[in-house]
C-alpha cells in the first residue's frame, strides 16, 4: 500500500487532524538527540488509547513499522525511524489521571514531563526520585521505555524500581494491563518489569503507575576537591562504607571542571584532577549528622578543599556548572556525543583512566563527568560536524564500552541501547540471551512493527 493510501484510512479511522505525511512535517520526527537522523512515512499525533490502538492494529495488518516518541531526548537513536514507517506522537497524551496519597502512587499518560510531575506530586508532600538530565523536557513514558536514572540512582535507584503498573497497547492492537496499586505480587511472570527498557520494541504505554515516597524534610550538598583520581574514587567508597548513602554523588574530572569553568563560572577549582559533589537528605538531624560524616570521610582520602552549601541560593551554585555540564561541551565543540559507560563502582577509576587513555590514543579531549556513586560514567566525545573526527567517534564509542565490558560492566546504564549500541549486545549478553530476546519480541509483536532495529 502506498503512503498516502494509508495515511487516508489512518485518518479515516482517528481524523484527518491527527495524520500528517507533510514534508515539512516529517523533517521533525527525523532526529533525536544521537547524531542520526531519518525521516518516517506518516506522523500520528496520537490524543487517546484508542487512537494507538487503531493505528496499531492497520500498521499491524499491512506491516508497517510503528515508532512510539516522545520528547525525543534520547541520544542513542532509540527514535530514530530507521525503515520509515509511522512515528507515533505522544506529547498529546499528558494528563496526571490520580495521584493516590493514601497508596502513595501517580497514575499519568505517557506524555507528562518528568519535571512536571515531580512538582504536582512535590505540593503533596510526596517524591518521585529518579531525576534524567533532561528532566525538563523528557516524559514518563520515554523514561520507563528506557528505564532511565540519574543522580539519585545511588540511593534511589532508576525509573525501573519505581513502575507499579502499565497500560500497554500491544503490536495487533490489543490491550494489556499489568500491575496496580499493590507493592507486593509474585502471581505469574512480572510483565510490568519486562516492558520496563523495552525500548518501545514491545508496545506503546497509556498509562503508568509509579511509586512515590515522602519527601525529604531536608538536604545539603558538599563540594570536595583532589588531587588524585584515585582519592576522590577512594572517597566515594568510603562515604558508602560509612552507612552514608548520599542522595546524589557525582565526580567530574579536571577536563570536565576546566571547560565548565571556560563556559561559566561556577566557583570549581581548575587544578583539582577531580571534583565530588555529594548531597545527602533526610531528616534535618539527620542531614546534619551525615554531613559531618562525609566531610571526615573525605578529610581523610585527602581532599583539598571541602565546600558546605549553608542556604540554598549556595546549593544551587554549587550544582548549576554541573547541570550547565552539556552546554559546556557544546560550547568546546557543537557536537557531543555523551556515552554510558557503566561499572562496578569499585573499579570506576579505572574506567576513567582507560577514557583517558583512549582519548589520548586518538588525540580528543573526553571529559568524562558521571554518577560515581553507582559507578557510572558519562565520557563525552566532542566533535566538530563534517569533518573525519566523526569516524574518530565511532571508533572511540567501542573502544570505551569494549573496555567497560573487561571491567565487568555494562554498555548502558541508563540511556538505553536504541540503535547506536545494538553491535555491542552480543558482546555483553551472548547468543543465548540474545535469542530469549528475540523470542520475547516475537510473542509480543510476531510482525515485527514496533520500533524495529533497537534495543538488542
Amino acid at each position: 500500500m502506498k503512503t498516502d493510501e494509508l495515511a487516508r484510512e489512518i485518518a479515516a479511522d482517528i481524523g484527518t487532524d491527527k495524520v500528517t505525511t507533510a514534508p515539512e512535517d516529517l523533517v521533525c520526527y527525523a532526529y533525536d538527540c544521537s547524531i542520526y537522523t531519518s525521516k518516517p512515512d506518516i506522523v500520528v499525533r496520537a490524543e487517546s488509547k484508542l487512537d494507538i490502538a487503531r493505528v496499531l492494529k492497520i500498521a499491524n495488518n499491512k506491516k508497517v513499522p510503528v515508532i512510539a516518541r516522545g520528547a525525543a531526548t534520547s541520544n542513542c537513536g532509540a527514535v530514530i525511524p530507521t525503515t520509515g514507517g509511522i512515528i507515533l506522537d505522544m506529547l498529546g497524551m499528558d494528563k496526571i489521571i490520580e495521584i493516590d496519597e493514601d497508596n502513595f502512587i501517580v497514575v499519568c499518560e505517557p506524555g507528562v514531563v518528568t519535571a512536571v510531575l515531580q512538582a504536582e506530586v512535590e505540593k503533596r508532600g510526596l517524591f518521585y526520585p529518579p531525576d534524567p538530565q533532561g528532566l525538563n523536557m523528557s516524559t514518563i513514558g520515554g523514561n520507563v521505555a528506557t528505564g532511565a536514572g540519574g543522580p539519585r540512582a545511588v540511593k534511589y535507584g532508576t525509573t525501573r524500581d519505581y513502575v507499579l503498573s502499565l497500560e500497554t497497547i500491544i503490536a495487533d492492537g490489543s490491550i494489556l494491563r499489568t500491575g496496580g496499586k499493590f507493592v507486593k505480587d509474585v502471581s505469574g511472570y512480572n510483565l510490568t518489569q519486562l516492558l520496563v527498557g523495552s525500548e518501545g520494541t514491545l508496545g506503546v504505554f497509556t498509562e503508568i503507575g509509579v511509586k512515590l515516597l515522602p519527601l525529604p524534610e531536608a538536604r545539603k550538598t558538599v563540594l570536595c576537591t583532589f588531587a588524585s583520581l584515585d582519592d576522590a574514587s577512594i572517597a566515594v567508597t568510603e562515604i558508602l562504607r560509612s552507612k552514608v548513602i548520599p542522595s546524589m554523588l557525582e565526580l567530574l574530572d579536571k577536563t570536565s571542571v576546566q571547560l565548565i569553568q571556560n563556559y561559566m563560572d561556577a566557583g570549581y577549582p581548575t587544578d583539582a584532577e577531580a571534583i565530588l559533589l555529594i548531597e545527602v537528605d533526610g531528616s534535618k538531624a539527620d542531614v546534619e549528622s551525615q554531613v559531618v560524616t562525609v566531610k571526615n570521610v573525605c578529610m581523610s582520602c585527602r581532599a583539598g578543599e571541602i565546600r558546605i552549601a549553608g542556604t540554598r541560593a549556595e546549593e544551587e551554585s554549587i550544582w548549576a556548572g554541573r547541570k550547565s555540564g552539556f552546554a559546556a561541551l557544546s560550547a568546546y565543540r557543537p557536537v557531543v556525543i555523551p556515552e554510558d559507560a557503566t561499572v562496578p563502582r569499585s573499579r570506576l577509576p579505572e574506567m576513567i583512566r582507560q577514557v583517558q587513555a583512549i582519548a589520548k590514543k586518538y588525540d580528543m579531549l573526553l571529559p568524562t563527568f558521571g554518577h560515581a556513586g553507582d559507578g557510572n560514567a558519562h565520557p563525552h566525545i566532542c566533535i566538530n560536524p563534517g569533518t573525519a573526527e566523526l569516524e574518530k567517534a565511532k571508533k572511540i564509542k567501542d573502544e570505551i564500552y569494549r573496555e567497560a565490558l573487561k571491567l565487568g560492566g555494562t554498555i548502558t546504564g541508563e540511556h538505553g541501547v536504541g540503535m547506536v549500541k545494538r553491535h555491542l549486545a552480543k558482546l555483553q549478553h551472548g547468543d543465548k540471551a540474545l535469542e530469549l530476546m528475540a523470542g520475547i519480541k516475537k510473542a509480543f509483536d510476531p510482525n515485527n512493527i514496533l520500533n524495529p532495529g533497537k534495543a538488542f
